[in-house]
Protein backbone atom coordinates (compact mmCIF):
# COMPACT_ATOMS: atom_id res chain seq x y z
CA UNK A 1 0.00 0.00 0.00
CA UNK A 2 2.88 2.66 1.47
CA UNK A 3 4.43 1.86 -2.36
CA UNK A 4 1.87 2.27 -4.25
CA UNK A 5 0.91 5.72 -2.60
CA UNK A 6 4.84 6.88 -2.72
CA UNK A 7 4.79 5.47 -6.25
CA UNK A 8 1.42 8.16 -6.83
CA UNK A 9 3.11 10.95 -5.38
CA UNK A 10 6.28 10.63 -7.54
CA UNK A 11 4.03 10.64 -10.90
CA UNK A 12 2.19 13.48 -9.27
CA UNK A 13 5.25 15.63 -8.42
CA UNK A 14 7.31 14.42 -12.02
CA UNK A 15 3.58 15.89 -13.89
CA UNK A 16 3.74 19.21 -11.93
CA UNK A 17 7.70 19.69 -12.83
CA UNK A 18 7.26 18.96 -16.22
CA UNK A 19 4.12 21.37 -16.44
CA UNK A 20 5.47 24.41 -14.86
CA UNK A 21 8.09 24.76 -17.89
CA UNK A 22 9.79 27.89 -18.70
CA UNK A 23 9.42 30.89 -16.75
CA UNK A 24 8.18 33.93 -19.00
CA UNK A 25 7.33 37.52 -18.16
CA UNK A 26 4.60 39.55 -19.27
CA UNK A 27 5.95 43.02 -20.69
CA UNK A 28 3.42 46.02 -22.17
CA UNK A 29 3.20 46.47 -25.63
CA UNK A 30 6.01 47.56 -27.86
CA UNK A 31 8.90 47.10 -29.12
CA UNK A 32 11.73 45.12 -28.00
CA UNK A 33 15.42 43.73 -28.66
CA UNK A 34 16.80 40.77 -27.25
CA UNK A 35 18.27 37.23 -28.46
CA UNK A 36 16.30 34.04 -29.06
CA UNK A 37 17.11 32.03 -26.30
CA UNK A 38 14.71 28.65 -27.54
CA UNK A 39 13.25 27.94 -30.92
CA UNK A 40 10.44 25.67 -30.49
CA UNK A 41 9.30 24.83 -34.44
CA UNK A 42 6.44 22.48 -33.81
CA UNK A 43 4.58 24.82 -31.94
CA UNK A 44 6.19 28.21 -34.19
CA UNK A 45 7.27 29.10 -30.66
CA UNK A 46 10.25 31.34 -29.69
CA UNK A 47 11.87 32.60 -25.94
CA UNK A 48 12.93 35.80 -26.54
CA UNK A 49 15.49 36.84 -23.82
CA UNK A 50 15.35 41.20 -23.10
CA UNK A 51 18.08 42.93 -22.68
CA UNK A 52 16.59 43.60 -18.99
CA UNK A 53 16.51 40.21 -18.40
CA UNK A 54 12.96 39.62 -18.95
CA UNK A 55 11.93 36.13 -20.91
CA UNK A 56 8.89 36.73 -23.55
CA UNK A 57 6.95 33.32 -24.57
CA UNK A 58 5.63 34.25 -28.15
CA UNK A 59 3.34 32.45 -30.35
CA UNK A 60 3.99 32.83 -33.73
CA UNK A 61 0.05 33.50 -35.58
CA UNK A 62 -1.04 33.70 -38.85
CA UNK A 63 -0.44 37.61 -38.98
CA UNK A 64 2.97 37.62 -37.40
CA UNK A 65 5.68 38.83 -40.23
CA UNK A 66 9.20 37.54 -39.70
CA UNK A 67 11.74 39.72 -41.80
CA UNK A 68 15.32 39.55 -42.15
CA UNK A 69 17.30 42.02 -44.01
CA UNK A 70 13.93 43.56 -45.00
CA UNK A 71 12.08 40.51 -46.45
CA UNK A 72 9.90 37.82 -45.47
CA UNK A 73 11.46 34.95 -44.18
CA UNK A 74 10.12 31.26 -43.33
CA UNK A 75 10.30 30.25 -39.34
CA UNK A 76 12.61 27.95 -40.24
CA UNK A 77 14.93 30.70 -40.53
CA UNK A 78 14.91 31.36 -36.59
CA UNK A 79 17.81 29.97 -34.43
CA UNK A 80 18.75 30.05 -30.68
CA UNK A 81 21.39 32.83 -30.11
CA UNK A 82 19.90 35.14 -33.04
CA UNK A 83 19.48 39.19 -32.17
CA UNK A 84 15.69 40.12 -33.13
CA UNK A 85 13.71 42.90 -32.51
CA UNK A 86 9.90 41.97 -31.57
CA UNK A 87 7.00 44.37 -31.68
CA UNK A 88 4.03 42.73 -29.13
CA UNK A 89 0.94 43.15 -27.98
CA UNK A 90 0.05 42.52 -24.99
CA UNK A 91 -3.86 40.59 -24.95
CA UNK A 92 -4.16 39.72 -20.70
CA UNK A 93 -1.32 38.12 -19.56
CA UNK A 94 -0.50 36.53 -23.13
CA UNK A 95 1.60 38.58 -25.60
CA UNK A 96 1.13 38.17 -29.59
CA UNK A 97 3.83 38.73 -32.05
CA UNK A 98 2.86 41.44 -34.27
CA UNK A 99 6.59 41.24 -36.04
CA UNK A 100 9.84 39.61 -35.70
CA UNK A 101 13.06 41.12 -37.37
CA UNK A 102 15.91 38.90 -36.98
CA UNK A 103 18.78 41.35 -37.06
CA UNK A 104 21.76 39.29 -37.50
Amino acid sequence: MKAKIFKSLALVALITFISCGESTDTVESGTYQGTVKEVEAEKTEIYVQTADDKTLELYFTEETELTRGGSTVEFSELEEGQNVEVEVEKTGKRLDPISVKILD
